[in-house]
C-alpha cells in the first residue's frame, strides 16, 4: 500500500492552482503545508482527506515524465467536475470523462495532463 506520493512542478504557482481546483470535486484539498523553514529546505504543500495528507505538491522543477497519479472518484458526476476544473486551470485533455469498458464494465475515468506534463485522472468504479 502507499502511503503517499510527491511531484515537483517548474511553476509551484500554476501547480497549485491547478491541483486546488482539480482536486476539488474528488473531496481533496490542502491539508498540510511545509514550509522551507520547517523542513531545511523543502516547500510543499499535501493534499488529502480526513486531515491525511496522501498527494503531495512541490516547487523545484518537474520531475514527473512519465507519472501517472489516478484518483479514487466517488461518482462519475465528480469524474466529469474534476475534468471540467483541471481543464479550466491549466490542464491538457488526455482522454475525456467516459466508460473504459477494456478495465472493467463500470470503470469511469477521465484523464488530463497537469502543467508540468504529469497524466492526472480521476476514476469512479461504481455503476451508473
Amino acid at each position: 500500500m502507499i502511503d503517499h506520493i510527491g511531484i515537483g512542478a517548474a511553476d509551484y504557482a500554476a501547480a497549485r492552482r491547478f491541483y486546488d481546483a482539480a482536486l476539488a470535486p474528488l473531496g481533496i484539498a490542502v491539508v498540510m503545508e511545509v514550509t522551507a523553514e520547517e523542513s531545511g529546505g523543502y516547500h510543499g504543500v499535501g493534499y488529502g482527506r480526513e486531515g491525511k495528507p496522501f498527494f503531495w505538491l512541490s516547487g523545484g522543477g518537474a520531475r514527473g515524465a512519465g507519472i501517472h497519479v489516478a484518483f479514487t472518484a466517488p461518482t462519475r458526476a465528480a469524474v466529469d467536475a474534476f475534468h471540467a476544473a483541471a481543464m479550466a486551470h491549466g490542464g491538457r485533455d488526455n482522454g475525456a470523462p467516459g466508460l473504459r469498458p477494456h478495465y472493467h464494465p463500470d470503470y469511469y475515468g477521465a484523464f488530463v495532463f497537469d502543467p508540468d506534463g504529469i497524466n492526472v485522472e480521476a476514476v469512479c468504479h461504481a455503476p451508473a
